[in-house]
């Protein structure tokens, strides 16, 4: 334990190091070619913004926040479960397959001017795209993992006694649950991303909102404050996801 979490502190330095590289790069590239705001402002230019608009992006993140885990947490719902569904009756599959692989075939925001026509420029709209990213990566993930199990051992333990549930519970899920984080790792970048989006094409609030609105009033050090706000949301939710991997997906 002790040495994983020297090589975890170890990660977060490296990180934090390269990060504070990029600031300074930035900051030098931005200050000695006289760069415009519109073109690229200086990190320290970004940071004053950011403490002076602090209310407002803080409310802002909320928001954003509160959709994307939202949404996240309803598409994995729905991903595994779909899965499950697949696994446990086979039937089922040459129809949920397809179905969901057409969905996904678009680009999400794709949906954005049906699905805020339907639920309105509110929370809800935001909830159900990032559902809808979210869905399709959890499903494929799941069910790539719920397959990886040897049939000998389903086998062996339909022998004992044992039925598609016991065995989807005590057998598959288990072998499939480092695939399925994986996937959980990947959604929480899109999650954040679909969220933004959609609030850029209607809401009324949200880092997306603030980002269009900014475009508008050509305060592109708003924009780039917002935008750093979005990744850094992105990279807590990654990292929170990658720590529940790390403790509780020990037999990987």
């Amino acid at each position: 334990m002790s040495n994983q979490r020297t090589d975890n502190l170890r990660q977060i330095g490296r990180g934090i190091a390269g990060a504070l590289l990029i600031a300074v790069i930035w900051e030098l590239s931005a200050r000695g070619f006289n760069l415009p705001a519109y073109v690229l402002p200086s990190v320290s230019s970004i940071l004053v913004g950011m403490v002076s608009d602090a209310r407002n992006l803080f409310d802002a993140t909320v928001f954003t926040a509160g959709e994307a885990i939202a949404g996240y947490v309803i598409g994995c719902a729905i991903g595994m479960s779909l899965a499950v569904l697949v696994t446990i009756i086979p039937a089922a599959r040459g129809v949920v397959l397809p179905l969901a692989t057409a969905i996904n075939s678009v680009p999400v925001v794709a949906y954005s001017p049906l699905v805020l026509l339907w639920f309105g420029m509110g929370m809800t709209s935001k909830v159900v795209m990032v559902a809808i990213a979210v869905s399709f990566t959890i499903f494929l993930s799941t069910i790539a993992g719920l397959d990886r199990v040897d049939r000998k051992t389903v086998d062996l333990i339909r022998s004992f006694g044992a039925g598609q549930l016991a065995i989807v519970w005590r057998l598959r899920l288990p072998t499939a649950l480092p695939l399925i984080i994986a996937g959980m790792r990947v959604s929480t970048v899109r999650s954040v991303l679909v969220a933004i989006v959609t609030e850029m094409l209607g809401a009324y609030g949200g880092l997306g909102w603030v980002i269009y609105q900014a475009v508008l009033q050509i305060d592109f050090v708003k924009v780039w404050a917002a935008i750093i706000v979005a990744s850094t949301i992105s990279l807590v939710f990654f990292g929170a996801i990658s720590f529940v991997d790390r403790r509780y997906v020990f037999w990987r």
